[in-house]
């Protein structure tokens, strides 16, 4: 991206209408009460030919003390300083008011580079405010209409100049999921420098959890500074925040999300638009921090969430936070272990790690775990080496036989990975208990060392695709090269 711009204004002027149309997404919740937005929210944005990062920001509150609006007005200030320029919004039907005044004074003492937008002054509606947007002493008023569209061209041809002034910035990436391995690329050991984090496309992580689980506290020590508002209130994280930072030479992107509560207790549509936010940051990442708080573990709720970051295919680690307030650690930790292994037996074998937040301790173990989560999740297994660990298991334990009739387990290959995608070919594959794929997909876990990664095993009928009954591999010489193409002989 070429430049940053941060919109700023009072409450309930139009800044995140403003910011879901420079991005051509509603990635920011929009509600007709003032002060939906509390944290910063970044985002690619789209003007004609423009590319540039947009801020969004908490609206301003004259409140200077540690509240929470205080706190609110401190984070937009910081984005302030961030930003190449500030995109300064009031309210054309309103006009100028004794806050947008406080605040252009703001703008000027930090020598920021401020465009004033006048929003909603659509029609004669918006005359006055836009004659009153002078008195600020900000240049030319802008007027504009976010949610219709108005004087975008305008703002094009303010910003256009600012083009060529900062360097390049590398754009953002979705993550590839569910990736399909050709038959040739099913032969190869995996490349392990495939899929590593770099600076284009960063390991994107995301932390999930209850609220007031400390997510955001958290990812606040792993940025080394307070990005994040928080706080001892429940709930102040509404919308799904990404950061990109670089973690211990790691470039990663984070994503902070909202705190989910059973469904039953969401009455308010805002906190409704809070968590569907939250569940797609999740399918926006490569590996799920789901966050645990240490007094209160493995709630109902929290092995919802863990269980919806599995189905959703993304690798899984789960944190303990507050573990410096815990007493008897040793106790508490198998204790942890115990009620994991019961109560999450599809992420068997995930890491679990104990971190604090607040005082920073843990943090290189859990840098460590979600690494190996990533590695594990992107792994890809020769198809030599599956069937002949294949052809263990079914000697250890055969298949059942269902009516009298044996299942017969042909060959396995794997035909994806992010997360790994397995395809056994046998005979009746509708009678295979559920019981014998969970006992193939442990093997898998253990014998190619895939600890808490979602797997993926579908049983497939022969049909056509059976080289033992296809007329091209009747030939002893074809049949033989593929008897040691599967078994590795």
């Amino acid at each position: 991206m070429s430049f940053t711009l941060a919109i700023v204004g009072r409450p309930n002027v139009g800044k995140s209408t403003l910011f879901n149309r420079l991005v051509g997404r509603k990635l920011a919740l929009v509600d007709d009460q003032p002060g939906v937005t509390r944290d910063l929210r970044e985002g690619d944005a789209k003007l004609f030919d423009l590319r540039f990062t947009v801020i969004d920001t908490a609206g301003l509150e004259e409140i200077t003390d540690d509240s929470l609006q205080g706190r609110m007005r401190r984070l937009t200030e910081r984005a302030v300083d961030m930003a190449d320029v500030s995109l300064f919004v009031i309210d054309g039907r309103i006009g100028v008011t004794p806050s947008d005044e406080t605040f252009a004074d703001i703008l000027r003492k930090k020598g920021a580079r401020v465009i004033l937008a006048v929003n909603k002054a659509e029609g004669k509606a918006g005359d006055a405010g836009a004659i009153e947007g002078w008195s600020l002493g900000l240049g030319e008023p802008l007027r504009i209409s976010a949610e219709h569209g108005e004087g975008m061209d305008d703002l094009y041809h303010m910003l256009l100049p600012l083009q060529g002034e900062f360097a390049e910035r590398e754009a953002e990436n979705t993550p590839d999921t569910e990736i399909d391995i050709s038959e040739e690329d099913a032969e190869l050991e995996q490349d392990v420098d495939a899929f590593r984090p770099t600076a284009k496309k960063p390991l994107q992580i995301a932390v999930i959890g209850r609220p007031n689980a400390g997510k955001s506290t958290l990812i606040n020590k792993i940025l080394g500074f307070d990005r994040l508002l928080t706080g001892p209130e429940a709930g102040i994280t509404r919308d799904a925040i990404s950061v990109r930072a670089e973690w211990l030479g790691t470039p990663i992107k984070i994503f902070d999300t909202a705190g989910m509560r059973k469904k039953a207790r969401i009455n308010e549509k805002l906190e409704k638009l809070s968590v569907s936010d939250g569940i797609r940051a999740v399918r926006f990442a490569e590996v799920v921090v789901v966050l645990l708080d240490v007094e209160i573990p493995f709630e109902v709720q929290d092995l919802r969430i863990a269980d919806f970051a599995e189905t959703e295919g993304r690798a899984v680690v789960i944190a303990v936070n507050k573990w410096d307030l815990e007493d008897e650690k040793q106790e508490k930790l198998a204790e942890l272990k115990e009620m994991f292994e019961r109560l999450l037996p599809q992420l068997r074998g995930a890491p679990m790690i104990t971190v604090s937040g607040k005082t920073g301790r843990g943090l290189d173990r859990l840098h460590d775990a979600i690494l190996k989560a990533h590695e594990v999740w992107n792994r890809r297994i020769p198809t030599a080496r599956l069937n002949t660990w294949l052809g263990a298991m079914i000697e250890s334990h055969p298949p059942p036989a269902p009516g009298g009739r044996r299942i017969k387990v042909r060959y396995m290959t794997q035909v994806k990975q992010r997360p790994p995608g397995f395809i056994a070919m046998c005979s009746h594959p509708d009678d295979m208990p559920d019981t014998y794929r969970r006992y193939l997909v442990n093997g898998l876990r253990e014998h190619f060392d895939m600890p808490g990664t979602p797997i993926r095993l579908t049983f497939r009928g022969q049909g056509d695709k059976n080289p033992f009954r296809n007329p091209k591999f009747h030939t002893p010489s074809r049949l033989r090269k593929h008897k040691e193409k599967n078994t590795g002989q």
